[in-house]
């Protein structure tokens, strides 16, 4: 502290040394503060733009979706029959070759025809013979009548000779059935193809007495076109398959059980009247000509059947939809290079694209690769999808 009583001189001198220092610690801080801006500017380095990130896009395109169900389904002969023997006898001749195709009324085997031949004959004779009775007893019938006339019949002889006729003729009836059947059991001897179809292995051999009781036939013969195949879809689709068959037939694919190769196409022919209680699945028949015998009875396959076409659907790649907590979104690629997340309502998929109901405009860029990568608003480099892209078939989901 100084003095009031310190001469003038003395404190003129102080308030100059301290005003000095206060300039050059003044000038100090000005100096430090420039030296150290300077270095700071002179060493940090320019801000780098942000890095593109390259995604894949496809466009937000318009077709038609065909939508199909499928199911894992068997093939069913619409014939499959046992040929069985009619008549009784000695196996003497087999026609038929295994494997191979036949047509109704083929000859496939020729049983021992003489007893039915001689059986035959026996009821010619019978008839013959009752023929010649009954003319004898119209004959009667009509003298009989003539002596009535004359009185020198009487009513009885009449009746007596009606009755004869009456007899005979119910004979000769019996004379005429006995003949049918006898020609019929010949006819049985020679064993024709009841349908047309692939014959199997034969069960018996020539020389063999069979019976028309036995048990085991001859061969079994399947019908192989048309054919059908039988298949189940859950109930849920039996609205969609009503409402679609009330419209036109709808069409069956059927492929190779692992899905591979497609086998045949057909047309639904039956939905069935009732749901599987303990499934809930309906069955369904189709129907296919199988001329090319693709289809082989017994077979596992999956029939895919057509029950709408989606007109005009807005679609995008599946690969490009999003699932988020706040449901599924697509990222757009925007004018200036740099996405946005787009929030979608899907439709059906089908193959490799699904239908977009909300949320994306056909012609717009969507990303199909990289979406872990990005954000809103992140910069991107976008590269078109190859030539080979998604294809359209495939089941709707």
């Amino acid at each position: 502290m100084s003095d009031g009583n310190e001469p003038r001189p003395l404190r003129k001198a102080r308030w100059l040394r301290m005003l000095a220092l206060v300039v050059a610690v003044g000038t100090l801080a000005v100096g430090g503060k420039a030296f150290l801006g300077t270095r700071a500017g002179g060493s940090a380095p320019p801000a780098a733009k942000p890095t593109a990130i390259p995604v894949t896009v496809a466009k937000v395109t318009i077709r038609d979706l065909p939508i199909e169900r499928s199911g894992l389904g068997t093939v069913t002969s619409l014939n499959a029959i046992d040929v069985k023997f009619r008549a009784d006898g000695q196996l003497q001749n087999i026609s038929l070759q295994e494997g191979r195709d036949v047509q109704a009324g083929d000859v496939l085997a020729q049983i021992d025809r003489r007893p039915y031949e001689a059986q035959l004959a026996q009821a010619e004779a019978a008839y013959q013979k009752d023929t010649a009775s009954l003319n004898n007893a119209k004959a009667d019938e009509a003298r009989a009548n003539r002596l009535s006339q004359t009185g020198a019949g009487t009513m009885q002889a009449i009746d007596t000779a009606r009755s004869q006729v009456a007899v005979l003729t119910a004979a000769l009836a019996g004379d005429q059935a006995a003949i049918d059947a006898a020609r019929l059991n010949l006819e049985f001897t020679t064993v024709k193809a009841p349908i047309a179809g692939r014959v199997g292995l034969r069960q018996i051999d020539e020389g063999a007495v069979v019976h028309a009781s036995d048990s085991s036939g001859l061969v079994s013969i399947t019908q192989m076109a048309p054919i059908s195949v039988r298949f189940s879809l859950p109930q849920d689709d039996l609205p969609a398959l009503l409402a679609g068959q009330a419209q036109r037939e709808l069409a069956v694919a059927v492929d190779s059980r692992d899905g591979t190769r497609h086998l045949a196409d057909g047309k639904l022919a039956v939905i069935d009247s009732q749901v599987d209680t303990s499934t809930g699945m309906i069955r369904l028949k189709a129907i296919f000509p199988n001329q090319d015998q693709a289809l082989w009875p017994g077979e596992l396959v999956t029939a895919r059947i057509l029950i709408r076409t989606d007109r005009n659907a807005v679609v995008v790649p599946s690969a490009a939809v999003q699932n988020g907590q706040n449901g599924s979104y697509i990222f757009i690629i925007k004018s200036d290079g740099s996405v946005a997340a787009a929030p979608v309502k899907t439709g059906p998929s089908v193959g490799d694209f699904t239908a977009l109901l909300s949320g994306a405009s056909p012609g717009q860029d969507a990303v199909l690769d990289g979406q872990s990568r990005l954000a809103n608003g992140s910069l991107v480099s976008p590269r078109e999808q190859p030539a080979d892209g998604p294809a359209t078939s495939g089941n709707a989901s």
